[in-house]
This record gives structure tokens, C-alpha cells and sequence, in this order.
């Protein structure tokens, strides 16, 4: 029970992390017609769910979770540098890493009996962390359930891009919400998938992504950082 009520504040967005901060490319596919609807719009999003990058996060995700499970932390540098390769824009990076290090912060200023095992699991990683290492080592550490963790992570994940859409697109609270419901079983299909994914099989299609964000980095006007 206690597990779960943790991971529900880790992906709660009121949770400090600055996620509100980005859109992952969506500013400017708005800006450029690529988005201009509704239907466009859940469909991008599935997409996402289906090919994109968030796929492969949640993939090294688990694998931390692992990797902590058999204390093998030198894994947590591996996967840290691997993601750190598949960011191809300085705002997808700047984005992940800033979440991870708030996020090991936020870790240790709730728990200070966890500070001793989140400070061996910094000394392996280094100065910059992402999100995913950063979501897997709560997760290990709070000995939370890996499917019920991933379903949180996807989740938390759609509802900040929709929150986003609201926004920019625009779309009101209630289509806004219809969307996210209307993705859960996408969702669900997409967890049971990654939860026994083997690591042969990670991929992700993100070059759409890519392109967004690079354009993104030089757009006029926008409201988020990536």
C-alpha cells in the first residue's frame, strides 16, 4: 500500500520536477499545422506510444530497476551513457537530465534513510542523470512493482503532453481528458510489452521527434523549454 501511495506522488503533477516546462517538439508540429486537430493530435501521441522514445526510457528504466535488484550499479552508468546517445537535440538532453538530477534530489530530501543508497547510485552515474535512471532507482529503492511502475510512468508521460496540447492547439480540459482515456488501453498494451521486452528488441523511431525539436530550439515564439 505504501508503495503504491509513493508512486503515485512520483508521477503526481504536482511533483516538482518541472515537467510542465516541455512539450518534446509538440510547440512547434502545433506552430507548423502538424497537430492542428484533435484526431491529429491523439494520433501523434499514439504514435509515440507505439515507436517513439518513450518505448526505449522505459525499457532502461526497468533494466535499472534490475540492475539495482542483482547490485550491479555499474549498469546505472551504462544505461545513463546509452541515453545520453539517443538524445539527438540539446533540448531533449537538457530536458531529461534537469528532471533526473531534480528528481535524485527530491529522493533524498523525503527519505534520509535512503540518502546513503542514492549517493552510491549517484557516484556511478555522475553529474548528470536522466529521468529514466532517476525514475528506476525510486522504483528500486521504494521496492515499488515494475508493471504498476511503468503504467505510472506512461501515464504521467501522456497526461504532460496532453496538459501541453490544452495549451497550445488549443483543447479544452474536457477533450483534453477524453484523449488520455481514450489512449489507456494503448497504454496498458504498450506496458505489458516493455515489461518483457528483452534488451535485443529495444528500439525506438523518433526522427519526427528529432526534427520538431531542433526546429523547436530556434522558433520565435513559444511557451516551453523544449
Amino acid at each position: 500500500m505504501v508503495q503504491q501511495l509513493i508512486l503515485w506522488q512520483l508521477i503526481n503533477s504536482n511533483f516538482p520536477l518541472g515537467a510542465y516546462n516541455y512539450s518534446e517538439g509538440l510547440e512547434y508540429l502545433v506552430e507548423s499545422a502538424g497537430c492542428p486537430e484533435i484526431e491529429s493530435f491523439q494520433d501523434w501521441l499514439g504514435l509515440h506510444l507505439r515507436y517513439g522514445s518513450i518505448r526505449a526510457e522505459v525499457s532502461v528504466m526497468l533494466r535499472i530497476v534490475q540492475a539495482i535488484a542483482a547490485d550491479d550499479l555499474t549498469q546505472l552508468q551504462y544505461w545513463n551513457s546509452w541515453l545520453n546517445g539517443t538524445r539527438e537535440t540539446k533540448e531533449l538532453r537538457q530536458q531529461s537530465i534537469q528532471m533526473g538530477n531534480s528528481l535524485l534530489k527530491l529522493l533524498g530530501d523525503l527519505d534520509e534513510n535512503k540518502r546513503p543508497q542514492l549517493g552510491a547510485c549517484r557516484e556511478q552515474i555522475g553529474k548528470n542523470c536522466h529521468y529514466a535512471i532517476a525514475f528506476g532507482i525510486a522504483i528500486a529503492l521504494w521496492d515499488i512493482e515494475p508493471q504498476q511502475a511503468v503504467l505510472g510512468y506512461l501515464h504521467s508521460w501522456l497526461s504532460n503532453l496532453v496538459s501541453a496540447g490544452v495549451k497550445m492547439i488549443p483543447l479544452g480540459q474536457t477533450q483534453g481528458q477524453r484523449i488520455i482515456y481514450q489512449l489507456q488501453p494503448l497504454i496498458i498494451e504498450t506496458a505489458e510489452t516493455l515489461v518483457t521486452q528483452k534488451e535485443m528488441d529495444l528500439y525506438a523511431c523518433t526522427w519526427g521527434l528529432s526534427l520538431a525539436s531542433m526546429n523547436h530550439e530556434t522558433q520565435y515564439t513559444r511557451l516551453f523549454r523544449s
